[in-house]
């Protein structure tokens, strides 16, 4: 019999959330993870905001909500927002009640950028690692260690010559335009700002002339000599070789502090724990000071040997040859998967945020959703 659309339909109903939500679905054991990593953020959270005061988008919405955002590679604040608006899974994620209207878009966009810091990413990501470390998913004695540059959200058009009198990087305004002498054919108004078509032509830039009016703390940084120098920074990560996640993170500039060997130090340093441990890289980390640093660490740098006609390689053949060495070796290529993730499925390749704090910030949470990613797929192949 042909079904009849109701023309009469039923302004009061009760739903319950849970039971529409496939008890499959990624998202159960996502949430499961969120929710025990967030309660033990409570005394961060207090610490985080004043005792009185209009009360403000709950923080643990506010993280999940960015979370939701990364994994599902939503472009902007706004499609977010829209989403979570007629989304009942968004909605059953976030704990937002039915009858409860979305978050305006500007207004979530203050209140994250004030409680999404690195120190509060890494409390998350550090929550998250334990719980996979009391799962069996993490080791504590092989890890790896890499680089990726991310795009900030500047372009070249926004390089100006920083001022030569003063000692700060604050970048000089540009000159203003002369008005043509010449009729206009339209009545269109003059190009101002970005609108300007510049001649780059002949011009050189570089990072200890220029800085991005847009976003001072970016550096330009190019991935090869066959591709152009961009604004961007440079993100790290430390992954367990057992099962691919990370456990650690830092975020420096493109240039000027120490690139990725003094990141992988500063990642070993806030490691936990004093015990033997391996650190796999590729060739660029190939050098006699980070080897004997790591060292000094009691960590085995199994490094990628970089030898050549004229340069001999800083890791012994005795460390090359064993097995340890040539797993550690194929084993850290997987890295190359967390910047893969990052920057086609969450829409990291260009960060839409600016300043080295909230880019950092963003780089680790995007860590952790990774990991809950990983985690949720190992959960089920062990259930």
């Amino acid at each position: 019999m042909r079904g009849r659309i109701q023309s009469n339909p039923s302004f009061i109903a009760v739903v319950d959330l849970d039971a529409r939500i496939r008890p499959n679905h990624p998202l159960r054991k996502i949430k499961e993870i969120c929710d025990k990593a967030l309660q033990g953020l409570n005394s961060e959270f207090d610490q985080a905001y004043k005792v009185g005061g209009r009360p403000s988008i709950p923080p643990e919405q506010l993280l999940k909500g960015s979370l939701l955002q990364i994994i599902y590679g939503i472009r902007s604040e706004r499609q977010l927002c829209e989403r979570i608006d007629d989304s009942l899974t968004f909605r059953w994620f976030l704990d937002l009640p039915l009858d409860q209207e979305a978050w305006v878009p500007t207004v979530y966009t203050h209140n994250r950028d004030r409680l999404l810091s690195t120190e509060m990413s890494r409390n998350f990501l550090a929550r998250v690692v334990e719980q996979a470390r009391e799962k069996g998913f993490v080791s504590n004695d092989h890890f790896s260690v890499d680089g990726t540059l991310l795009q900030a959200w500047a372009s070249t058009k926004s390089l100006q010559p920083m001022a030569s009198d003063s000692d700060d990087d604050t970048p000089t305004a540009p000159p203003p335009s002369e008005p043509s002498s010449e009729p206009s054919s339209d009545d269109a108004k003059p190009r101002t700002g970005k609108d300007i078509l510049r001649d780059f032509r002949g011009e050189t830039f570089s990072n200890s002339t220029h800085r991005s009016s847009t976003d001072p703390d970016s550096r330009l940084a190019r991935k090869s000599s066959n591709t152009a120098a961009k604004p961007s920074y440079l993100g790290n990560a430390m992954m367990e070789n057992r099962s691919g996640l990370v456990v650690e993170s830092d975020l420096r500039q493109a240039a000027g502090e120490g690139g990725e060997t003094w990141s992988a130090l500063a990642m070993l340093e806030r490691m936990e724990g004093d015990h033997e441990i391996t650190l796999g890289a590729d060739k660029g980390y190939d050098n006699k000071g980070f080897v004997e640093i790591c060292r000094q660490m009691n960590t085995i740098p199994h490094v990628a040997q970089n030898k050549g006609p004229h340069r001999q390689s800083s890791v012994s053949d005795e460390i090359a040859a064993t097995e340890g060495y040539k797993t550690s070796i194929r084993r850290r290529k997987r890295i190359e998967q967390v910047f893969g993730w990052m920057k086609l499925s969450a829409c990291l390749r260009q960060v839409k945020i600016r300043s080295k704090e909230a880019v950092s910030g963003l780089f680790t949470l995007a860590c952790s959703a990774f990991n809950l990613v990983r985690m949720s797929r190992l959960m089920a192949v062990t259930a």
